[in-house]
């Protein structure tokens, strides 16, 4: 429930509007955030996401449903597409939303999270109840533009009836944002490493360890990288922790089997030097900008990519990154040569990274379906 896209940016942005109490379900959080007023929390999610738990989950949601009588739904997770359906059927007037975070069938079908008939079901299934539930929604909410040409079942709809909602950076209640972007230490002094979010290696972490390995090697003052977020693979875990346990004075592992409250996140993003976004060229994500991305870009921290086009169309317009192949062994001497002599941020932190636009687009699809 401290889920930075349901809660931070859209229940947020509904709590603003005057007569309006927004109600969240979704998975508990040891460390959820301070408690907003005219937001209400309802843990239904616990336990691992093939757990016995899972199941419990929709008798929670369903007994929520009748419990509050929502005006309106909107749906963040496809696993509560099917309740959401049949509370809709069984009464009038009743709306729903569905924001599309993830291309879930591709993700399922081809990140290997999931293994053989499992894997083809469960891409089977998320695809049908997906192309069903856009046709009874009032609605449909992207996370990325490529969405709307890869999930076949868009094409059918009104084009009124799908907005894009950019995972862009909403800064926290009480949090103030730093006016200057952040320069680099002197060459003598620690250079502070971030990989944040998922860790997985499809997103790059070993990536990340092997170039703060060699920054550290040609940095004078050393290098020290933190990795920051959750892992859903345990052995990728254990091998993790043993390698920050054998370097603990230039690798930090922070969460990794539990989620980390998003502030702390922000909180490393502040205290970092170079954002990393090591992602390895995959499918699933390379039509898509991180959510990091915009984090990183909201806050004024320097940037390490993959050279993403995507990724560096944006990077490039306000001066925010250089592009990086973290598939081949870095030259270390001769990227700290160029970071020393790159000027990040010249125009200063961007604002069209935030997401009070995104905010007023989602106001106005709800006026045009309440």
């Amino acid at each position: 429930m401290d889920d930075t896209r349901m809660r931070g940016k859209f229940a947020g942005t509904l709590a603003g509007r005057t007569g309006m109490q927004v109600h969240i379900a979704g998975r508990a959080s040891s460390e959820a955030s301070v408690k907003q007023e005219k937001i209400a929390l309802h843990p239904i999610f616990t336990g691992g996401r093939l757990s016995l738990n899972r199941l419990t989950a929709q008798w929670r949601y369903w007994q929520l449903l009748r419990q509050l009588k929502p005006n309106l739904v909107i749906v963040h997770a496809p696993e509560l597409l099917t309740l959401t359906l049949l509370w809709q059927a069984l009464g009038r007037g009743r709306k729903f939303l569905y924001d599309i975070r993830e291309n879930y069938a591709l993700n399922v079908s081809t990140q290997h999270v999931y293994q053989g008939l499992t894997r083809r079901w469960l891409a089977a299934g998320l695809q049908w109840v997906e192309t069903l539930a856009a046709g009874h929604a009032a609605g449909l909410i992207l996370a990325e533009i490529s969405y709307a040409a890869e999930l076949p079942f868009l094409t059918q709809l009104p084009p009124g009836r799908v907005v894009v909602l950019e995972n862009k950076y909403q800064p926290q209640p009480d949090e103030k944002l730093r006016q200057l972007p952040l320069a680099l230490p002197a060459p003598h002094e620690l250079l502070r490493l971030l990989y944040s979010g998922t860790i997985s290696e499809l997103n790059g972490v070993w990536e990340a360890v092997a170039l703060a390995g060699q920054l550290r090697a040609a940095w004078p003052g050393r290098a020290q990288l933190t990795i920051i977020g959750f892992c859903q693979q345990p052995v990728l875990l254990q091998q993790l922790k043993e390698k920050a346990a054998e370097n603990p004075d230039w690798l930090t592992l922070i969460g990794g089997a539990e989620l980390v409250a998003h502030a702390r996140i922000v909180a490393e993003i502040g205290r970092s030097h170079l954002g990393l976004l090591p992602y390895r060229p995959h499918p699933s994500t390379e039509r898509c900008r991180p959510t990091k991305l915009f984090e990183y870009l909201a806050h004024g921290l320097p940037v390490l990519s993959t050279p993403n086009p995507l990724w560096l169309e944006l990077l490039e317009s306000h001066g925010a990154g250089l592009p990086v192949d973290f598939g081949q062994p870095v030259d270390g001497p001769a990227l700290v040569a160029q970071l020393q002599g790159h000027s990040f941020y010249p125009n200063g932190i961007p604002t069209d990274v935030r997401w009070a636009g995104e905010g007023k687009k989602l106001w106005h699809l709800l006026e045009s379906v309440i």
